[in-house]
């Protein structure tokens, strides 16, 4: 009896050692706050956008969603990720799957006003709170509050 007593302990330890190895590595980035700032065209089958996506979604893996908080702001051509989105359901679903992970897409006002861009018709999944003033200003404020600043 005491031989399976002393199995199950070892047993227990194990798991106890791998389940937390697992999440120190995660912790070992501690608490993180990013934003991540897409001004650029996507390119050919728009790439670029998709890479800038891939990104994220590699950081949150390594890091831990729970240990995020992530802002994607685009202005200028980078609303044009949400826009390609609209007609391309692979994009939507990582959108949506980012989303789904707590990363807020903001969207600048200056651009949708200057371009003449519909959010509720020509952008992917955008609504009023999503809409930022200006999306330079934007990054200069998540700056000072401690954001880390990535252009993929």
């Amino acid at each position: 009896m005491t031989h399976i007593v002393r199995l199950l302990t070892a047993l227990s330890l194990a798991l106890a050692l791998f389940a937390t190895t697992g999440t120190a590595m995660a912790e070992g980035y501690g608490k993180q706050k990013v934003v991540y700032h897409i001004n650029y065209n996507g390119g050919e089958g728009n790439k670029a956008y998709k890479g800038a996506m891939r990104n994220i979604q590699n950081h949150i893996n390594a890091v831990g969603a729970e240990n995020m908080e992530i802002k994607v702001v685009m202005h200028g051509n980078g609303l044009g990720l949400l826009s390609a989105a609209k007609g391309d359901p692979t994009m939507q679903t990582t959108v949506s799957s980012l989303k789904g992970q707590n990363v807020a897409f903001h969207v600048c006002n200056n651009t949708l006003v200057g371009r003449k861009i519909d959010y509720s018709e020509d952008l992917y999944d955008v609504w009023e709170d999503d809409i930022v003033p200006s999306g330079v200003a934007e990054l200069s404020k998540l700056q000072q509050m401690g954001f880390t600043y990535i252009k993929p």
